[in-house]
């Protein structure tokens, strides 16, 4: 979430988000995409460093820096990729298996806040487990409603079913169905 506020923030109009599990590779790779203003190559240093910040409302940026430390702590890496003008690319790997790695926590309702609160930013959100894919994109949602907003009460509803019902259906890691066959209900009022 905190990658994707930072797209965000850098004048993003397109963030593209990827999670893809390997359970027998025993590996989860997560990358973060934008099209935004891109990090002038002098910064690519710092911005990972938890007291560097170009904010003006605080004076830490811990986004990347928790993103960069979760998945050495766990055997995997981390890489920013970056050009002035053209956005950025954010990269983690981190072991599936690794005691120190932290969940993905609610990919759904995270997904659902980014789209609400930012009207002005198309989200393409692409999540492989063992080859079985997801594929949601904001575009393509919009333009399938033909002039109804995205935002509508009954869109929002329709788009955490179906986030909800895509991810346990390729058993990503926290949407599994409860044991009753029922979707977790946890997830349903996320």
């Amino acid at each position: 979430m905190d990658i994707a506020e930072n797209a965000v923030a850098a004048d993003a109009t397109l963030i593209e988000i990827g999670v893809m599990e390997d359970k027998r590779g025993d590996w989860v790779r997560i990358r973060v995409k934008d099209n935004g203003k891109g990090i002038p190559a002098e910064l690519i240093e710092n911005v990972a460093d938890p007291f560097y910040t170009t904010r003006t409302t605080r004076r830490v940026g811990l986004g990347l820096s928790l993103f960069r430390e979760a998945s050495r702590r766990c055997g995997g890496s981390f890489e920013i990729r970056s050009k002035k003008g053209e956005g950025t690319e954010v990269l983690g790997s981190f072991r599936r298996n690794d005691i120190d790695r932290a969940p993905l926590g609610d990919m759904l309702s995270s997904l659902v806040s980014l789209i609400i609160g930012n009207p002005g930013v198309d989200f393409v959100y692409h999540h492989d487990v063992d080859g079985r894919a997801f594929h949601l994109d904001t575009r393509e949602v919009k333009q399938t409603l033909d002039g109804v907003s995205i935002h509508q009460p009954e869109v929002i509803k329709f788009l955490k079913e179906f986030l909800l019902e895509s991810l346990t259906k390729i058993e990503a890691e926290g949407y599994h169905s409860a044991p009753s066959g029922r979707s977790n209900p946890n997830h349903a009022e996320a």
